[in-house]
C-alpha cells in the first residue's frame, strides 16, 4: 500500500495552502506560495509547522494565508479487493 493511501485510511486528508508574503526587498509587492501535503483537520500540525518554519527561516513575511482541507477517503469507503474479472 502506499503512503499516501496508509495516510487516507489513518484520516488525513489533503491539505492545499496559498500563502501571501512580501518580497524582502520591496515589502509592497505582494507574491504567493502553493503548498501541499496529507495533514489531519481540524489541527493541521503538518500546515502549522511549516508556518512555523517559514517564520522563523524564510526572509519573505507572511501576510496572509488561505487552506482547504479535503478527506480523499475514509475507512468505510475503501476496500481490498483480492481478484479480477475480466469481461470481453
Amino acid at each position: 500500500m502506499t503512503r499516501e493511501t496508509e495516510l487516507m485510511l489513518s484520516g488525513y486528508g489533503l491539505t492545499t495552502a496559498e500563502f501571501f508574503y512580501r518580497m524582502p526587498d520591496y515589502r509592497n509587492v505582494l507574491n504567493t506560495f502553493i503548498w501541499q501535503d496529507y495533514d489531519l483537520a481540524p489541527d493541521h500540525p503538518r500546515l502549522f509547522r511549516f508556518i512555523e518554519f517559514w517564520q522563523e527561516k524564510i526572509e519573505g513575511p507572511l501576510h496572509s494565508v488561505r487552506f482547504v482541507h479535503r478527506k480523499e477517503i475514509g475507512p468505510g469507503e475503501w476496500r481490498n479487493v483480492h481478484g479480477e474479472f475480466l469481461l470481453n
